[in-house]
């Protein structure tokens, strides 16, 4: 049994990843890490994360940027390996994951989505075969309307993924209202489609001559991306220190 601590257990994606680990009988959540302590949990919260003094094998953070500092000072002291999920951490932050990734195993990735993540392989073999054949690259993701960012980071993700496959030879383009010309064969074209409440919505279009081919995935609810931390979590229980990815745990699927 893989036992778990969720900090930031009482926010919405705490509570979805709560239920899951409760029919999962592979892990179990045996503390909680939160501003407040409602009382509802069936284990214990604590309100300090210094204070929480449970034995653990791998800590899962969905939780809010100011809160990263103090949870990567907490994993690093007690040697937990830590499944990051927090977004909108400032380049000083990303330093401290990286400094910390050096002395416990951190797991970090733009999308928790397991889907989403075998995605990302599949577009390396189709990129390896249709770039250089000149299909057209276009991305289209579509997301709900309080979403502020855009493109989306999975977006960004997706279009990583191939330019690597093509070293890197690719630019994003990101609007082609003020562009008066003929579509460059090195360009990805990446829309953001705003509106109601689209959980997320990502199509990669590779447009050849007389062919397209799609690859899309459809989030419907936020427990993809919960299910996808709660493997992440029993994947990196009793790994070594270093920086880990989503990749790592489709490949241990496999």
């Amino acid at each position: 049994m893989i036992r778990l601590i969720m900090h930031g257990c009482n926010g919405k994606m705490g509570q979805v990843i709560s239920n899951i680990v409760a029919q999962d009988s592979e892990a179990e959540l045996v503390a909680g890490i939160d501003m407040r302590d409602d009382g509802h949990n069936p284990y214990p919260v604590f309100t300090d994360i210094n204070a929480c003094d449970v034995e653990a094998d791998a800590l899962i953070d969905f939780s809010a940027a100011p809160a990263v500092d103090a949870m990567l000072d907490y994993c690093v002291a007690h040697g937990l390996p830590c499944v990051l999920c927090t977004t909108g951490l400032s380049p000083q932050q990303l330093a401290r994951v990286e400094e910390a990734s050096g002395k416990v195993a951190v797991l970090k990735s733009a999308n928790m989505s397991l889907g989403i993540n075998l995605l990302l392989k599949l577009l390396k073999d189709a990129a390896g075969v249709l770039a250089p054949a000149g299909y057209d690259i276009e991305i289209v993701e579509k997301h709900h309307n309080q979403k502020v960012d855009a493109p989306s980071g999975t977006a960004l993700a997706l279009a990583d993924s191939i330019n690597e496959e093509c070293g890197n030879t690719y630019e994003y383009i990101y609007d082609r209202s003020q562009r008066r010309e003929k579509r460059d064969k090195k360009e990805i074209g990446i829309s953001a489609v705003r509106g109601g409440t689209i959980v997320g919505d990502h199509d990669v279009i590779f447009a050849g001559e007389d062919e397209v081919i799609t690859f899309s995935h459809s989030a419907y609810s936020k427990a993809v991306f919960a299910k996808g931390a709660v493997q992440a979590g029993k994947f990196l229980a009793g790994k070594p220190a270093g920086m880990y990815n989503m990749s790592h745990v489709i490949d241990a699927q496999l």
